[in-house]
């Protein structure tokens, strides 16, 4: 397991550690059951404060990602298919807004848009 934390960044380091955990736990690099470091030691290792960890940890389980046992810590819990599928649908959405604000700001219509879609998928059937 490897979490990257950039100081630079706007991003919260909380939500960093949050963001490259669950990650690695939907493509599979972390297993269903594999035991997640400690908050203590996850925090040593990055040099942060317990608290930020702890915040990650507890939006991770809130979220259906982790769980913990009293005693034994944190551990991935099984894929949540419906919770991956939301996930990725909130990601193209906000994709596509992205493009929709990219095609309006050159003032690319619609019907510019779904030929270009269209390209997309004839050259993509071309290829197989």
């Amino acid at each position: 397991m490897k979490i990257l934390i950039n100081n630079k960044s706007g991003q919260p380091i909380y939500d960093q550690i949050y963001t490259q955990l669950k990650d690695q736990i939907i493509h599979g690099e972390i297993k269903e059951d594999e035991s997640l470091p400690s908050i203590r030691s996850l925090a040593k290792d990055l040099r942060i404060s317990v608290i930020t960890t702890k915040r990650a940890y507890e939006e991770l389980e809130r979220d259906g990602y982790i769980y913990t046992v009293g005693g034994k810590g944190s551990f991935a819990a099984k894929k949540n298919d419906s919770l991956i599928r939301e996930e990725y649908l909130r990601k193209i959405e906000e994709h596509l807004l992205e493009i929709q604000r990219l095609a309006a700001v050159i003032r690319l219509s619609e019907e510019d848009l779904d030929q270009m879609i269209e390209t997309i998928r004839e050259v993509k059937n071309e290829r197989g």
